[in-house]
């Protein structure tokens, strides 16, 4: 492999220009050669403000480029694996936006371009490269947690539908609403503090009824994707699930991207026979509380964290990728945890339209 990581962008839209174009060009260890877009005047505006030297329509040509190391795919939902399987299948490697795939069979085809390949794929995890998911990573991993055998999580929105009309909010290319887009993100770093544990069961419910809402956002979040007066609305605004799990914990789960609640909240709570951890998120505050006992009397503990000087979020995980493929870190997320997550969704979903309990 050369000095730098040669990456090809696939989708130029919010998330690849605003979020991987910019931390791509700002990593020293990178040069991105090549950009792809179906609409091609936004590849190009992005070649010429950071000089990249190919643009393409097609992203077969993209991946056809011998001086590549990585593609970078930055599409609506229905191309993810689709793209992956291709560009694993030509001995590339593989960044990707979550969601893995669209559904189950999607991305056990991921799985298995990628042991086929000994290539890397890496699917974007974001939340856990935070400084208070560390924390609560090693606080667990150091025993301090005891046995966590329940969680709650969720990301839940007042008004922040994204690209109301457009492929959020179309199902054939994105998949579903809110759970699909937003589940993955807390349900992932959730699981991931828990040790991973593999998902057994599954009952889950869903809901649609702000499609004909006519409120304004209230959430930044609304502004990703191209809305599109009188588009399509065929996907859930909220989703609810419970999970269970190989080593007989469980998790309740929900996402919205319209509800009338007081404010948009992300968090997730994990409950230990040690210890247990609450962290929340909203546009007024962000913290993390440990709770425990000493000597018989409960404590709380509210950790104050320093700049470890390290990226975060995106930029974070995409200079991880960076590392592990200059040899310098071993991946933190594995294709079978991106199969359990996904196997995850399409059981709510199937949930929710059966009625049933669906068993893995």
């Amino acid at each position: 492999m050369s000095k730098k990581i040669k990456v090809g962008v696939v989708g130029i839209g919010g998330i690849g220009r605003g979020t991987h174009l910019e931390a791509w060009m700002t990593n020293p260890d990178v040069e991105v050669v090549a950009v792809c877009d179906i609409i091609r005047e936004r590849a190009e505006k992005a070649a010429q403000k950071h000089n990249i030297p190919y643009v393409f329509e097609d992203y077969k040509d993209l991946i056809a480029l011998e001086d590549l190391d990585l593609v970078d795919i930055c599409t609506p939902n229905k191309y993810h694996s689709i793209i992956a399987v291709d560009a694993l299948n030509a001995g590339k490697n593989v960044m990707c936006e979550k969601p893995d795939a669209m559904n189950y069979e999607e991305v056990l085809k991921m799985k298995e371009a990628y042991e086929r390949s000994g290539k890397l794929l890496m699917v974007m995890r974001n939340n856990r490269f935070t400084a208070e998911s560390a924390f609560v990573k090693k606080f667990v991993e150091d025993g301090k947690m005891g046995e966590i055998y329940y969680a709650k999580c969720g990301w839940v929105r007042r008004r922040g539908i994204p690209g109301k009309g457009g492929w959020f909010t179309t199902k054939e290319l994105s998949g579903g609403g809110p759970l699909i887009d937003l589940g993955v993100h807390m349900m992932d770093l959730t699981i991931w503090l828990m040790g991973n544990p593999r998902p057994v069961s599954v009952v889950g419910s869903t809901y649609s009824k702000f499609g004909q809402s006519q409120t304004l956002a209230d959430s930044v979040n609304a502004a990703f994707g191209d809305a599109k007066e009188d588009g399509i609305y065929n996907v859930e605004d909220l989703a609810t699930g419970y999970i269970k799990f190989d080593n007989g914990a469980t998790m309740t789960v929900e996402f919205s991207w319209a509800e009338n609640i007081e404010r948009e909240n992300r968090y997730y709570e994990l409950m230990g026979t040690k210890a247990g951890a609450r962290w929340h998120s909203s546009y007024f505050d962000s913290k993390l509380s440990i709770f425990s006992e000493e000597q018989g009397i409960t404590t709380d503990l509210q950790p104050n964290f320093k700049k470890s000087g390290k990226r975060e979020q995106h930029a974070g995980n995409l200079d991880h990728v960076v590392d592990c493929l200059l040899g310098r870190a071993k991946p933190i997320f594995v294709p079978q945890q991106g199969v359990d997550m996904i196997r995850i969704i399409t059981a709510i979903y199937e949930s929710a339209e059966t009625g049933k309990e669906i068993i893995l």
